[in-house]
């Protein structure tokens, strides 16, 4: 269902620059793993929300997503050929092109959340622009770019991670409980889980960068002890950061059984639902950490 939200809310170009729709469409469409939007939308309908009310925000944010990783592959940034086993746009449809398809992503996502009713429009481009922003995903692009040149601490790599990955997921997350109009206990909760499933995410992607395979990845390991990126491995070694990948799971598995619990009081009538959503996203926690690409 994400998949055919994602077509039917693809931004569509006029015939004259139609090469904009086709590297839109290249990108959105090389295989990524939809983490974010089956966040947001399996969060969304745990508070007791409807799919179908869910989804042009789960597409608001794998927008948001899709642009970043189209930005972060140029050379500027971080000179990435591949992406998903396939060249990235900006081998594909050159780098221009490649920076207009990042921008348009960016702006049509936030489009996307006018179908709302104003009030809860506002609260969602809220949350989107806090995640998103300077004092989210894209502050923590910078402070990675910056940290390149410094010696790897723990005070930045937890600025980074927070940030750079954590934010859009924690905002995915949010997004979902906004829409479902969860309230503000539930909000904290759900708050909780997502900063430690950003963060699981982010600790599983550093290790599998230094010892995961490029077929299955998609891209070349190796590229952030080269480039000395602050990351998990580099200030805390393989092991000691496979045993925090775990306990970030751990905790993170514990706050959906609260939510759940806490959702379940007032949502008497959709107790399946509920629970349907609460046994995928459980699926969807352990996913994060056992992944191997």
């Amino acid at each position: 269902m994400i998949t055919q939200a994602l077509e039917d809310n693809l931004p569509k170009a006029p015939l004259e620059i139609m090469i904009i729709e086709e590297a839109l469409s290249y990108s959105l469409f090389a295989g990524g793993k939809r983490v974010r939007p089956l966040l947001l939308v399996l969060c969304g309908e745990l508070c007791g929300a409807k799919k179908e009310q869910l989804l042009s925000s789960a597409c608001a944010v794998e927008f948001i997503h899709t642009y970043s990783l189209i930005h972060d592959d140029l050379p500027v940034i971080d000179n990435d050929d591949l992406r998903r086993g396939k060249p990235t746009s900006h081998k594909v449809f050159g780098d221009a092109i490649a920076v207009l398809a990042g921008d348009a992503f960016l702006t049509h996502a936030f489009g996307l959340l006018t179908m709302y009713k104003n009030d809860l429009t506002n609260k969602l481009l809220a949350l989107l622009i806090e995640g998103a922003g300077i004092n989210g995903m894209l502050g923590g692009q910078v402070a990675d770019i910056i940290a390149e040149k410094e010696k790897p601490t723990r005070d930045k790599l937890d600025f980074i991670h927070e940030r750079k990955t954590g934010a859009l997921i924690k905002t995915a997350v949010l997004m979902g409980g906004a829409v479902a109009g969860a309230n503000d206990v539930i909000m904290k909760h759900l708050e909780v889980y997502s900063m430690k499933t950003g963060l699981a995410f982010q600790v599983i992607d550093d290790i599998l960068d230094e010892i995961g395979d490029e077929k299955k990845l998609g891209k070349k390991v190796g590229k952030d002890k080269g480039k000395n990126k602050c990351t998990y491995p580099a200030v805390y070694g393989i092991d000691k950061s496979k045993e925090i990948a775990s306990e970030l799971t751990e905790s993170a598995s514990a706050e959906l059984k609260i939510i759940r619990d806490l959702v379940l009081k007032t949502h008497l009538g959709k107790t399946d639902i509920i629970n349907n959503a609460y046994e995928d996203l459980t699926i969807l926690t352990n996913f994060i950490l056992q992944r191997i690409y």
